[in-house]
């Protein structure tokens, strides 16, 4: 079992910064794929990024691509998302996830956190 606990969303006017934090608990969390992803109101949770265990690669929606940085601190089992240069479509409910075998599909994620919400004005 693991559990996931997200941080750091809030208000925030376009073209500003966030980075949200998710603290993971549980057997064997270092070794998970981690996730981000979002919802907008109305409309499907969606793939945003997300990075293999033990160092591995990252993978990015191509809407974020350049734009936001998922890493990992495996000392503080904590899993970070740098976003820059929101815009108001960045506004959403995030969530972070882990996976045992996945990386951009939702039903390849095996737990769940509560759940952030970044809302970037214009």
């Amino acid at each position: 079992q693991v559990q996931l606990v997200e941080s750091g969303g809030g208000l925030v006017q376009a073209g500003g910064s966030l980075r949200l934090s998710c603290v993971g608990s549980g057997r064997s969390f270092s070794t998970y794929f981690m996730g981000w992803f979002r919802q907008a109101p109305g409309k499907e949770r969606e793939f945003v990024a997300a990075r293999r265990s033990n160092g591995g690669s990252a993978y990015y929606a191509d809407s974020v691509k350049g734009q936001f940085t998922i890493s990992r601190d495996y000392a503080k089992n904590t899993v970070y998302l740098q976003m820059n240069s929101l815009k108001p479509e960045d506004t959403a409910v995030y969530y972070c996830a882990a996976s045992r075998v996945g990386a951009t599909r939702r039903d390849e994620y095996d737990y769940w956190g509560q759940g952030t919400q970044v809302t970037v004005s214009s």
